[in-house]
C-alpha cells in the first residue's frame, strides 16, 4: 500500500505504550502501523524522536467574553495556532451563555466565529449560565443529542453562578442525556465576604485577590459539587484545582467510588501567589481563579498526578492583555475585585508538564500522553477518532524532541495576549512537527495549514468512561428515592 505520508525510525507514545515502529497515513487517518512501511508522497524521519497524540486541549477560552464582558485577547486564529505550536491538535473552547441568551443562539454565535478561522479540529463545551425551562427542557438536551456532550457550571462570580438547586437541574439533564458537567468550584459568599473587607480596608492591590480566594472557598464548594453530583448519581469534573484541601475531596470522593474526575493547570504547578505580589499592577498578570497558592499545593497537585485524583491536565487559557482592553479594563490603578481574571498557557501547557513532569521523574511518558490527550479525549467523546494513535484513528501526532531545550519569552509564542507568566522559565522538550488530520500543520516553526480549515467535531456521550455509578434510572436510584432514602 502507498501512503500519503510515512513516519519513521521513531518512539511511539500512547498511554498505554511504547514501542518502535511506522506509521502509514492515508486520506487523513492512521491506515497502517508496522515496519518498513513505504510512501509515494512524503516521508518524516523520526529517528532520535517522540511520536505522540496530538494534545486534546480540553479547557480554553477563546473568542468568548467574560462575566465582566470583557473579549478574550486571542480569537479562533491566534487561539488555534498557538494551541498548534504547543502540539495540539483538538482544542475544545467554551461557547458561554449570559442571561437571558438561548443556548442555539450561542452555539451559532460562536460557530460562525470559529468556521473561518480555526486551524486545527474543535469542539465546544457549552457554559450554562441561564438554566430556564426552556433551557433544561428543550434546548440542552437537544444540543446534546447534536453532540455538545460536555458543559460547565459556576459556584461563583454574580453574572455566571448558580444556585444549588439549579445545579441539581442541570445535572439531571446530563445524567438523562449522557453528558458529563464541569463545575468551577469557588464559594461566592467566602469570596464576596472577604473581598469586601479587604477593600473596605484600602486592601486593593492585585495581590489581595489571592487573598479573597481563600482555600476554603475552594474546598467548600468542591465538596457541595460531589455532594450535589452524588445525590443525582451523575458524573463531574471539577476544574483548575489549586489546594491540597480540594484535591483531597475528590480523592475521597474517588475512593468512595463517586464518578468525580479532577483537573488541574500549569498555574497550580508552576506559579505562586508571591508571583501576584508585585510593584504597581504588575501582579494583575498573575491574577486568575482560583489563584496560584504555594509549594505545598504545589506539590499536592504533582501527588494528584501519581495517586490518580487528577484525570486530566489543561490550560484553562484566559488570555487578556494587560491594557485597557482586558486586564485593566476598569483603569490603570484598578482595585483587585475588578481585573480581568485568567492567566495565558495554551501553548506551553504540554511543553512545561512534559519538562517539569516527565524530564524530572514525576510522571512516565504514558502518563503524560494520558493526562493532555487521552483521557480528555475519553471524557469529552472523542476517543479513538482523537488521542491515541491506531489504526483507524484521525492522523493527529505530535513529533517531540525530548532533548530540545527552549527559553520561553513571550516573542517564541503565538497567542495575542503581549505577555506570558512563564518568563525565563526553561524547559526541556519541544513539539518540532504537528500533523493534523494527515496534514503537516507545524514543521520547523512555520505554520503549514490555514485558517478555517480545521473541522467541528460531534462528540458522543464518553458514557463508558464516565457512567454514573449505579446506573439506575433517576427514579429507581437510592440515593433519590426519597420514600426509602431521604426521608
Amino acid at each position: 500500500m502507498d501512503f500519503d505520508l510515512v513516519i519513521s525510525g521513531g518512539t511511539i507514545v500512547t498511554a498505554s505504550d511504547t514501542y518502535a515502529a511506522d506509521i502509514g497515513i492515508l486520506d487523513g487517518q492512521i491506515a497502517a502501523i508496522g515496519t518498513n512501511l513505504a510512501c509515494s508522497n512524503r516521508h518524516i524521519d523520526a529517528a532520535g524522536k517522540l511520536v505522540l497524540p496530538g494534545g486534546v486541549e480540553a479547557h480554553c477560552h477563546i473568542e468568548q467574553e467574560s462575566g465582566m464582558g470583557i473579549m478574550a485577547a486571542d480569537d479562533y486564529a491566534s487561539g488555534s495556532i498557538s494551541a498548534a505550536f504547543g502540539g495540539n491538535t483538538t482544542i475544545v473552547p467554551f461557547a458561554a451563555q449570559h442571561r437571558g441568551q438561548s443556548l442555539r443562539e450561542v452555539v451559532q454565535t460562536y460557530h460562525e466565529r470559529a468556521k473561518s478561522k480555526a486551524v486545527i479540529d474543535y469542539a465546544f463545551h457549552l457554559i450554562i449560565s441561564d438554566p430556564t425551562e426552556q433551557v433544561l427542557g428543550q434546548e440542552l438536551p437537544a444540543l446534546i443529542r447534536d453532540g455538545y456532550t460536555s458543559f460547565k457550571v459556576f459556584l461563583t462570580y454574580p453574572l455566571l453562578k448558580l444556585e444549588d438547586h439549579e445545579i441539581l437541574s442541570v445535572l439531571s439533564v446530563a445524567r438523562e442525556n449522557g453528558a458529563i458537567a464541569m463545575v468551577h468550584a469557588e464559594n461566592d459568599d467566602i469570596i464576596r465576604w472577604l473581598s469586601d473587607r479587604l477593600i473596605g480596608g484600602g486592601h486593593v492591590a492585585p495581590k489581595y485577590h489571592a487573598m479573597s480566594h481563600a482555600r476554603i472557598a475552594e474546598s467548600e464548594a468542591s465538596n457541595r459539587a460531589i455532594q450535589l453530583a452524588r445525590l443525582v448519581d451523575t458524573p463531574i469534573l471539577i476544574v483548575h484545582v489549586s489546594t491540597e484541601e480540594a484535591a483531597a475531596t475528590i480523592r475521597r470522593a474517588q475512593d468512595d467510588g463517586l464518578k468525580v474526575f479532577g483537573e488541574t493547570c500549569p498555574q497550580y504547578l508552576f506559579l505562586k501567589a508571591e508571583d501576584i505580589d508585585q510593584d504597581g499592577m504588575e501582579g494583575a498578570k498573575f491574577c486568575c481563579s482560583p489563584p496560584p497558592r504555594d509549594e505545598a499545593d504545589q506539590e499536592a497537585m504533582w501527588r494528584g498526578f501519581s495517586n490518580g485524583t487528577f484525570q486530566v491536565f489543561h490550560s484553562d487559557h484566559a488570555p487578556y492583555r494587560f491594557d485597557e482592553t482586558g486586564k485593566l479594563h476598569a483603569g490603570p490603578n484598578a482595585p483587585f475585585k475588578k481585573l480581568a481574571n485568567g492567566v495565558p498557557g495554551i501553548e506551553l501547557r504540554m511543553p512545561l508538564l512534559f519538562s517539569e513532569g516527565v524530564g524530572k521523574g514525576r510522571i512516565s511518558l504514558n502518563e503524560f500522553v494520558a493526562l493532555t490527550s487521552t483521557n480528555a479525549a475519553k471524557i469529552y467523546g472523542l476517543h479513538p477518532r482523537k488521542g491515541t494513535i491506531a489504526v483507524g484513528s484521525d492522523a493527529d501526532i505530535a513529533i517531540w524532541d525530548p532533548d530540545r531545550k527552549v527559553q520561553v519569552t513571550y516573542d517564541i509564542l503565538h497567542d495575542n495576549v503581549g505577555y506570558t507568566p512563564y518568563e525565563g522559565m526553561e524547559v526541556t522538550g519541544w513539539p518540532e512537527t504537528v500533523i493534523s488530520r494527515g496534514r503537516i500543520a507545524i514543521e520547523k516553526g512555520e505554520l503549514h495549514v490555514q485558517r478555517g480549515s480545521g473541522n467541528f467535531l460531534e462528540r458522543s456521550p464518553g458514557y463508558e468512561f464516565i457512567r454514573p455509578r449505579n446506573n439506575l434510572p433517576l427514579e429507581t436510584n437510592p440515593e433519590t428515592n426519597f420514600g426509602a432514602k431521604i426521608l
